[in-house]
């Protein structure tokens, strides 16, 4: 492009080495330039146009696009989709709702100096009954990002703002899970509007998505795209790991806790997680609405989720750890709860265990998932390495 400016710039044009070039080349160009006119003024009329070239057949309008034997699709129309996302955000901004946090936050400046401060956040949430209850995600509601340095509260207020509705409405919480970063709280209102929730098991990669919520507090957004993947793995920043919807659509700060919907305005996910780095656009994730339906039914049920629970703490040994240490790849126990299902198992500090339910396992996460997929009361198998013989103990799982 530089170089194009300089050439325009800097290059001075030329002078004509002879009358006689000029005399030719103006008429000449001129003569061009009158007839690309009358061609161009004579297509921009129907009836003249046909004379000139014939009859010709309409194909594509401006709001059409066509392909011609693709196999895949033969029409595609873009008032169409328009009118899709119109219904869509008809239907779903109702159950939409917007909250707002304010939390205590405890500055620690060393000497016993200490300064307090209120701090705010802002997220969205799902109506699920027609009586108040929202799901949305613990990260809006529930803080654990406290350090040496400050400390944050629980939620000191939650207020809820509806769809067309400016009236602040107290916000009590229900339950919290920050397992699988999902709460429900609830308002003293009814006949609101609940969310149709979907089936995300049948989501399809490509297919339409809108994300909706109040992002960096802008009430009530939409944002449209498609479904980038499904089921993908994605561990957070506190370590924890999800299996997630992608979307292209645009989730920003505030979107946490809204809705991801598909064409027939049915909530497929929770809106939780972006990627934020540079270069990188549009990878937002939402947790597929299918897995959380027993989540938030125990949330309001029992203020929170009911868990099968061993009772140890382990470090996860790779071949390089296990080499160093002489010890076979698995977990290692570095403690057991007293009085836990792990304790009256037999389980003991400096075991290490290689295989849960027949299975061959050697992190946290796969004892943890084979752990979650029984219920309370259930017995698993643990094969266990100690002091270098395999042993099997049964443990029987107990409430978390």
């Amino acid at each position: 492009m530089d170089d194009i400016n300089d050439y325009f710039n800097n290059e001075k044009p030329k002078k004509a080495k002879s009358n006689f070039k000029n005399s030719i080349a103006v008429p000449f160009i001129s003569g061009i330039l009158g007839t690309s006119l009358v061609i161009g003024v004579c297509f921009g009329n129907t009836s003249i146009r046909t004379k000139l070239i014939g009859e010709t057949k309409e194909t594509s309008s401006p709001s059409t696009i066509t392909t011609q034997n693709t196999g895949i699709v033969d029409l595609v129309s873009l008032s169409q989709f328009s009118d899709t996302a119109v219904g869509v955000a008809s239907k779903v901004l109702p159950s939409i709702v917007g909250i707002n946090v304010t939390f205590n936050v405890t500055s620690n400046f060393g000497y016993g100096m200490q300064y307090s401060s209120e701090s705010a956040a802002s997220g969205s949430g799902i109506i699920i009954s027609e009586d108040g209850y929202i799901l949305t995600n613990n990260h809006i509601v529930s803080s654990s990002s406290n350090s040496a340095f400050y400390e944050v509260s629980e939620a000191k207020s939650v207020t809820v703002y509806l769809f067309n509705d400016t009236t602040p409405y107290e916000a009590e919480i229900i339950g919290t899970d920050a397992q699988t970063d999902l709460a429900v709280i609830k308002i003293d209102k009814t006949g609101l509007t609940p969310a149709e929730l979907g089936d995300s098991s049948a989501v399809k990669i490509g297919e339409f998505a809108m994300a909706i919520g109040n992002p960096l507090g802008l009430k009530s957004t939409v944002t449209s795209g498609i479904i980038s993947a499904v089921d993908r793995e994605i561990t957070s920043n506190d370590g924890t790991k999800y299996v997630l919807l992608q979307t292209d659509a645009a989730i920003n700060a505030g979107n946490s806790g809204g809705a991801l919907v598909n064409s027939q305005g049915q909530v497929i996910g929770i809106n939780t997680l972006k990627i934020s780095a540079t270069g990188v656009e549009n990878m937002g994730f939402a947790i597929p609405i299918n897995s959380t339906i027993d989540i938030y039914k125990q949330l309001i049920e029992y203020n929170k989720v009911k868990r099968p629970y061993i009772g140890i703490e382990g470090m996860d040994l790779d071949e390089a750890k296990a080499e160093k240490n002489k010890l076979p790849v698995g977990i290692y126990v570095k403690s057991v709860e007293d009085f836990s299902a792990a304790e009256l198992a037999g389980i003991k500090v400096g075991d290490v265990i290689i295989e849960a339910d027949g299975k061959q396992i050697s992190t946290m996460d796969e004892l943890t998932e084979i752990k979650n997929s029984k219920s309370i009361g259930d017995k698993l198998d643990i094969k266990l390495v100690r002091d270098g013989k395999e042993k099997t103990v049964t443990v029987t799982l107990k409430e978390e």
